[in-house]
């Protein structure tokens, strides 16, 4: 079965580099990220020992940078990480330490990995989650390079995808010395698949530290908001999601009419189709981007920029975590938690299954399934402060006691760390 995934991508190399170029050609790529994703380097590898972290997007990036950081601190080897989206390389270049390099990872074609894997020549691996290419992990291994996979997950409907290709799966979890899972029902179903060598472990999301905020950020905000009640809305989708913020804040705005929603979409160049949907319904909007100021007539301010969640967090007492209304499991609902937010959020929570698991187990879960319940929720968090502080100990109270994770992972990686430079 590898060996037939091998020549079929090999077959399609030419297919995969005729879109990327494409893409490039009409602005959706930049020339960086196209070499690198070819298998070109963006940087020269550094003398020594060489530890890579793979990472695939935003939230596995953020949630590893705790971790690098601790790596760094031996100072025994060079770090190399890489993900494979521009949102991601974008927060990593904001909060990697200096001296860690960001490469965009290969596409998975034996031509393009086997050229990453020339340059850079890693001394060990460590891939995060679910995302399994099959050619980088199996050549990686070829090569001797120890892996590891922490905060290993994997759902019931991408274990019955596997299953399809039982000898490709085993063949690839395989290369893994150990799989660190997010849950024991992750664990079971990596076992079922073939890893060898599992155990439990917490997710890093909780030893991440408390999003940044700008402080005259912070202040400039509150200045304009005055006492107006509000609550946040972020990292929302496209289409049900968002149309049911909208339909929660006309149904909060009864009760309460000096209500303000901030809005923040998942991907902010949207924000044009965004203000169009809250204006089409008579809202007035202020948008972050234009540097609109937050005026009595505004009851939405849309907040179209990236990487400033923490500041939205911090001056609002109710939050709604989006990807949970829809079908694509949810973004971080820690985040909100530890800057003191009570947490609302869909009951699509796939992505963060351990951390619904903690909330649950301390009644500190609150989900909605629709525009109503969400209004309802929000209502009362927002009229009721005794109800909203409760909530708000309880769920921060299960982060803060899975706060050492990261001492787990980093004693699980320990034998596998490279002890000393080359030469």
């Amino acid at each position: 079965m590898l060996a037939l995934y091998r020549a079929l991508t090999a077959l399609g190399a030419p297919l995969i580099r005729r879109h990327l170029r494409r893409r490039a050609a009409e602005g959706k790529e930049d020339a960086e990220r196209l070499g690198e994703r070819l298998g070109r380097a963006g940087a020269v590898r550094p003398d020594g020992k060489l530890v890579w972290l793979h990472a695939a997007s935003v939230g596995e990036a953020t949630s590893i940078v705790p971790l690098v950081e601790r790596l760094q601190e031996r100072r025994r080897f060079s770090i190399l990480v890489t993900s494979g989206t521009v949102n991601s390389a974008a927060m990593l270049a904001k909060r990697l330490p200096a001296g860690v390099i960001h490469q965009f990872v290969p596409a998975d074609i034996p031509a393009a990995v086997s050229a990453f894997l020339d340059h850079w020549q890693p001394d060990f691996a460590v891939w995060v989650e679910s995302e399994l290419w099959p050619n980088l992990v199996t050549a990686t291994a070829a090569r001797g390079v120890p892996m590891v996979l922490i905060q290993a997950r994997i759902s019931d409907a991408s274990q019955a995808r596997w299953r399809h290709a039982p000898g490709l799966i085993r063949r690839v979890l395989g290369c893994f010395k150990l799989v660190l899972a997010q849950t024991e029902a992750n664990a079971e179903r990596f076992r079922t698949l073939g890893a060898s060598s599992v155990s439990v472990t917490s997710t890093l999301k909780y030893a991440s530290p408390p999003l940044a905020a700008e402080h005259h950020e912070l202040m400039a905000l509150q200045r304009q908001i005055g006492g107006r009640p509000l609550w946040v809305a972020a990292s929302t989708h496209a289409g049900a999601e968002e149309t049911a913020v909208l339909d929660a804040h006309a149904a909060l705005a009864e009760r309460l009419p000096e209500v303000l929603t901030i809005l923040v979409p998942r991907h902010p160049e949207r924000g044009d189709e965004v203000a169009a949907a809250a204006e089409a319904r008579g809202y007035g909007v202020a948008r972050r981007t234009a540097a609109d100021l937050i005026e009595a007539r505004h009851q939405i301010y849309l907040a179209d920029t990236l990487g400033e969640l923490g500041l939205f967090y911090r001056i609002a007492p109710v939050a709604f975590v989006g990807g949970t209304l829809v079908s694509v499991g949810g973004h971080n609902i820690i985040e909100p938690i530890q800057l003191g937010a009570a947490v609302v959020c869909g009951p699509d929570l796939a992505n963060f299954t351990e951390v619904a698991e903690d909330l649950t187990e301390a009644d500190a879960l609150r989900t909605v399934a629709d525009a109503h319940q969400l209004a309802s929720s929000v209502g009362k968090l927002l009229r009721d402060t005794e109800r909203r502080a409760e909530l708000v100990q309880r769920q921060k109270g299960v982060t803060d006691s899975r706060a050492d994770v990261l001492e787990d992972v980093m004693a699980a990686l320990a034998p596998y760390l490279p002890v000393r430079d080359k030469g």
